[in-house]
C-alpha cells in the first residue's frame, strides 16, 4: 500500500472518502451541487455519521465518482481517524478501485490522528494470499493506494519518522503468526526475521541446543525433546539509547506449534496452534519497529522458540526438570509449556544482560480467553509503576491490557511435593498461577510484568486495524511503551 499526504485532492481518477460527525449537519457542504442528491442517498441507507457506519453514492458532478462516507460519531480523535482509514479501506479494498482519497478537510483532526489513519489504513489493507492459488479476480484486492488531504505536514513528518516503521513491524508479526507450523518451526522463524532485519542495526545472536543446554536450560530444552525440529533461541539487540544503559527487556514466548506434547489437545482447533509463537512474534515485530524508526533507547527481545509434539522422546507427566535458574519443577501437564521456556528465558536475560525491567509476552493459558475474551490482554506486574506505563501505552496505542492479580494464596497452588515447584496449579485462576510460576523466576527485584496475550494475538472477526485472522498485537503496545523512555 502507498500512502501519501496532501494539501488538497488530488487530479484523476479515485474514489472519495469523507467523515461525517453524528452530532453534524450530515452530509459534507463540500460536495455542492451533489450535495442533495448524496443526502438522499445517505438516508436511503439509514446513514446518521454513527462511528464505523457507512453509506456509498456516486457524484454526478465530477464524472461518477464513488463516495463513501463514513461515520466518525462525535469524536476526531485518533481513535476516530482510525476507525475512520480502517472502515474505508475494508471496503474499498476489493472493490475494483485502485485509489482511495481521504479528505480530513474541514475537521479538528490533529497531525497525530491524521498520521494515525494512514497507519489504521496501512495495517487494514494487509493480506496474505500467498498460497490462495485459485483466487478469482473479484476478491483479489485492487486498492494499492491512500492519499490523506488535510493532515498538514507535520501528519506527513509522523508518518515517515515513526508510523510506518510500526506498520512495518505489524506486518512481519502478522505474517509469522499466519504462516502455518511446516513453513514457521524455530529455525526457520530464526532466518525469517534475519531476512527482515537487514539494513535495520539489529545486532542478532543465536543460540542452539547445544548451547542451550550447556547453559542449563533443562525446562526450556524439555518442551523441545518430543520434536525433531530444533529449539532456538533468538536474541535482538537495539543499542538506540546511552551507551551501556541498562537495556529494556522485551520477551517473547514462541512455540511454533502446539499439541499439548503427551498432554496432548483435542483434535477440533488444534491447527490454531500454530500462532502459539504470538508473543514471539509480537516482539520480533515490536523489535523491527523499534530499529526502522530509531528509537533512543537499548532495548534487548529474546524469544525462546520451540515445538511441542508426541514423540516417543516427549517429555511426560510426571518428570522433573532443573531450570537454568538451579529450581526445579515437576511437570504435571506438558501442555502447560509456555511457562517452562519462558521461565528459561527470563533467566538468561536477567544473568546476562542485567536488564532495567523485563516485559514478556505469551499465549500463555485459555484461561485469560474466558476471561477477557477478545477486546483485553491480561498483566500481571510486580511493580505498580511499570504496569501503569504499560496500561497507558494499550490505551494510546489500541493494544488494550486489563490488570490482574498476584498474591501469596495463588503462590500456594504451584508448590509441588517432590520438587520446588509443579507447572500447574488447580483448574481455578489459571492464567493467575501461570504468572505466580514465572514471577519465581525474577530476580533481584527486577521490575517485570506478564501480558497473557492469549485472546489478542489472532481474532475471530474482522475489526478496525484487521481482517479475520492474525492481529499484529503487541507491536503498537510495545512501540508506544518504549516511546515513553526515550528522551
Amino acid at each position: 500500500m502507498q500512502i501519501h499526504f496532501a494539501e488538497q485532492r488530488p487530479a484523476g481518477d479515485y474514489a472519495l472518502v469523507l467523515p461525517v460527525r453524528s452530532d453534524g449537519d450530515g452530509v459534507p457542504e463540500v460536495l455542492g451541487a451533489d450535495r442533495e442528491a448524496v443526502a438522499a442517498a445517505a438516508k436511503r441507507q439509514r446513514f446518521a455519521g454513527e462511528s464505523g457506519s457507512t453509506a456509498d453514492a456516486y457524484l454526478g458532478a465530477d464524472g461518477g465518482r464513488r463516495l463513501l462516507l463514513v461515520g466518525i460519531g462525535d469524536k476526531t480523535d485518533v481513535k476516530a481517524a482510525e476507525k475512520l482509514a480502517g472502515t474505508a479501506v475494508a471496503r474499498l479494498l476489493t472493490s475494483g478501485e485502485t485509489h482511495a482519497v481521504i479528505d480530513l478537510s474541514g475537521f479538528d483532526f490533529a497531525a497525530d490522528a491524521a498520521a494515525r489513519a494512514a497507519l489504521a489504513a496501512e495495517l487494514r489493507a494487509w493480506r496474505y494470499d500467498r498460497y490462495r492459488t485459485r483466487l478469482k479476480d473479484k476478491h483479489k484486492p485492487t486498492l494499492a493506494r491512500v492519499t490523506i488531504v488535510g493532515g498538514g505536514k507535520d501528519a506527513a513528518a509522523l508518518w515517515k519518522q515513526r508510523f510506518a516503521a510500526v506498520a512495518a513491524g505489524v506486518a512481519l508479526t502478522k505474517e509469522l503468526v499466519t504462516e502455518p507450523a511446516n513453513i514457521i518451526y524455530p529455525e526457520s522463524f530464526v532466518s525469517r526475521v534475519k531476512a527482515n532485519a537487514e539494513g535495520t542495526g539489529l545486532e542478532i545472536e543465536v543460540l542452539n541446543g547445544p548451547a542451550m543446554a550447556k547453559l542449563g536450560m533443562g525446562a526450556l530444552l524439555g518442551v523441545a525433546q518430543g520434536s525433531v525440529r530444533e529449539p532456538r533461541l533468538l536474541v535482538m539487540r537495539w543499542n538506540g539509547g546511552a551507551k551501556g544503559e541498562a537495556p529494556i527487556a522485551l520477551l517473547g514466548k514462541g512455540v511454533t506449534f502446539d499439541t499439548g506434547g503427551i498432554s496432548i489437545k483435542p483434535a477440533l482447533g488444534m491447527e490454531a496452534m500454530k500462532w502459539d509463537m504470538g508473543g514471539a512474534g509480537a516482539v520480533a515485530g515490536a523489535m523491527k519497529a523499534l530499529a526502522m524508526r530509531g528509537a533512543k533507547a537499548n532495548v534487548i527481545g529474546v524469544c525462546g522458540l520451540v515445538e511441542n509434539m508426541p514423540d516417543g522422546n516427549a517429555q511426560r507427566p510426571g518428570d522433573v526438570v532443573t531450570t537454568m535458574s538451579g529450581q526445579t519443577v515437576e511437570v504435571i501437564n506438558t501442555d502447560a509449556e509456555g511457562r517452562l521456556v519462558l521461565c528459561d528465558v527470563m533467566t538468561w536475560v536477567q544473568r546476562t544482560h542485567k536488564p532495567r525491567l523485563m516485559v514478556d509476552l505469551a499465549t500463555l493459558t485459555g484461561a485469560m480467553v474466558i476471561s477477557l475474551g477478545h477486546e483485553y490482554a491480561g498483566i500481571f506486574a510486580n511493580d505498580d509503576e511499570l504496569a501503569g506505563q504499560l496500561l497507558a501505552a494499550g490505551l494510546d496505542s489500541g493494544d488494550l491490557l486489563w490488570r490482574q492479580p498476584l498474591g501469596e494464596a495463588y503462590d500456594r497452588l504451584i508448590d509441588s511435593p517432590i520438587a520446588d515447584m509443579k507447572n500447574v496449579g488447580p483448574r481455578e485462576g489459571g492464567s493467575i498461577t501461570a504468572a505466580q510460576f514465572l514471577q519465581r523466576f525474577v530476580e533481584d527485584g527486577t521490575p517485570w510484568a506478564h501480558l497473557d496475550i492469549a485472546g489478542m494475538a489472532w481474532s475471530p472477526k474482522d475489526k478496525t486495524t484487521f481482517s479475520k485472522g492474525a492481529t499484529g498485537y503487541g507491536v503498537r503496545l510495545l512501540d508506544q511503551f518504549v516511546a515513553g523512555f526515550e528522551g
